[in-house]
């Protein structure tokens, strides 16, 4: 698909695009392959890194994206198992963008909250 032609918005090809930019577009995943872009690691070392998260919300994160062929599992046998988490070749390709995005947002996180804050404000006021 040409994305710099016209297109329909009904088309099966941007239905499909919009599914596979809202999973790697939410918060999780986002923070997520910030994480796994400086090095592979285990589940507990992105559940300490990533604030907030839940065990079972990293455990689905992480599903969804190895669904999606961007990270990989590797289980090391031992006792116990050792399972390291790593971006593939297709996670490191969407490892630049999504690491300018989430820098923006934290770049930008105290004037949106005041951006925020006069909207609130204004729509408040009598």
């Amino acid at each position: 698909m040409d994305v710099t032609a016209p297109y329909s918005h009904h088309s099966a090809e941007c239905m499909k695009a919009s599914q596979v930019l809202s999973r790697i577009g939410n918060k999780w995943s986002v923070l997520v392959i910030m994480l796994l872009r400086q090095k592979s690691c285990r589940f507990s070392e992105l559940k300490r890194g990533i604030g907030g998260i839940s065990q079972r919300m990293l455990t689905l994160t992480l599903r969804n994206l190895e669904r999606d062929g961007l990270v990989s599992r590797m289980v090391t046998p031992s006792i116990p198992p050792r399972v390291d988490y790593e971006l593939t070749e297709m996670g490191h390709s969407l490892a630049e963008p999504v690491q300018a995005l989430g820098t923006w947002a934290f770049r930008h996180l105290a004037q949106i909250d005041a951006a925020q804050a006069r909207y609130d404000a204004q729509i408040d006021a009598p």
